[in-house]
């Protein structure tokens, strides 16, 4: 039953990603008999494996945002006997606030089951571009959860990483990865339990903020995101990574419409937000802001609004 109940809320996004591929090997039929027709037999060589290799590298690209999805999207192993009564109530997951809970339920399993879908999707070296050319100076991680971007933060130009999060299961395996790092990394970096919304820090005393996936899970990003620039320095950068609604592709978002509640119950994240509209609201000054992944994954750099 669980198999069939699985297979039956992806119906309707297969069909979409169908219907696609059709499309797609329609026009591609229709070029190639164009070339065909048109240029001579040395030309068509070329020029169909010039196409070629653009429409391969574009259905590698479709294939592994779908693949993405759904193994992210997918329902966690053991999730039903974990939530016990929780799973048959009438609660909205999208909008209760306990979701710390769930985290703390996910946190063993949670780099392993994660690990497949950022990889596909590309997102370790998006986070690892992130930080790379933007993390400078004093550094504060909030949402950290079980520290996925250890090891990716630039020995040079950031001195000192201070790791956030309200769940203090994620953090555990935060430090267990710590704990198998050189004492130079152990000593430049702190973790510690903190509300993102509430951190108990002085007004600028961070040059970057660091967010990555957080602003799906915060339960008022807003507030969050307002928060952050009072810790970060005038002339410092806030530092975000995260998924939401896509603007360009209506279907995709209608997908992340119809299944917000299942995925929020598994994995305590709202994976349907409008991001731009969270970041207008809060007041941040967007700097740089990249789209990926059909417009659900966004990449920015922005600074606080003083």
């Amino acid at each position: 039953n669980t198999y069939l109940s699985y297979h039956y809320y992806l119906d309707s996004f297969e069909s979409t990603i169908a219907n696609y591929c059709v499309v797609c090997c329609s026009i591609i039929s229709v070029v190639l008999y164009w070339l065909r027709q048109h240029l001579s037999i040395m030309s068509m060589s070329t020029y169909a494996r010039r196409f070629g290799l653009v429409a391969v590298s574009g259905s590698v690209y479709v294939g592994a945002v779908y693949l993405g999805i759904q193994l992210y999207g997918g329902e966690r192993k053991g999730q039903q006997a974990m939530l016990g009564g929780e799973a048959e109530n009438k609660t909205s997951y999208v909008f209760d606030p306990r979701r710390t809970a769930t985290f703390q339920k996910i946190a063993y399993s949670y780099d392993d089951e994660i690990a497949k879908d950022e990889f596909v999707m590309g997102i370790n070296l998006m986070r690892r571009a992130l930080l790379y050319f933007h993390a400078t100076g004093n550094v504060l991680e909030v949402g950290a959860g079980t520290g996925r971007n250890l090891g990716l933060y630039p020995s040079g130009s950031v001195q000192k990483i201070t790791l956030t999060d309200s769940s203090d299961k994620m953090l555990e395996k935060a430090n267990e990865k710590l704990s198998g790092m050189s004492s130079t990394e152990k000593e430049r970096h702190t973790v510690m339990v903190a509300d993102a919304g509430k951190l108990p820090f002085p007004d600028n005393s961070y040059d970057t903020i660091v967010d990555t996936f957080g602003l799906c899970s915060f339960d008022d990003p807003i507030a969050v995101l307002k928060e952050l620039q009072r810790v970060c320095k005038p002339d410092g950068k806030i530092l975000l990574l995260e998924h939401g609604r896509t603007k360009a592709y209506t279907g995709l978002s209608s997908y992340l419409d119809k299944h917000a509640e299942r995925h929020a119950k598994n994995w305590g994240c709202v994976w349907n937000r409008d991001i731009d509209k969270i970041v207008e609201s809060s007041g941040l000054t967007l700097e740089k802001l990249h789209n990926f992944h059909f417009g659900t994954t966004y990449y920015m750099v922005a600074k606080p609004n003083r």
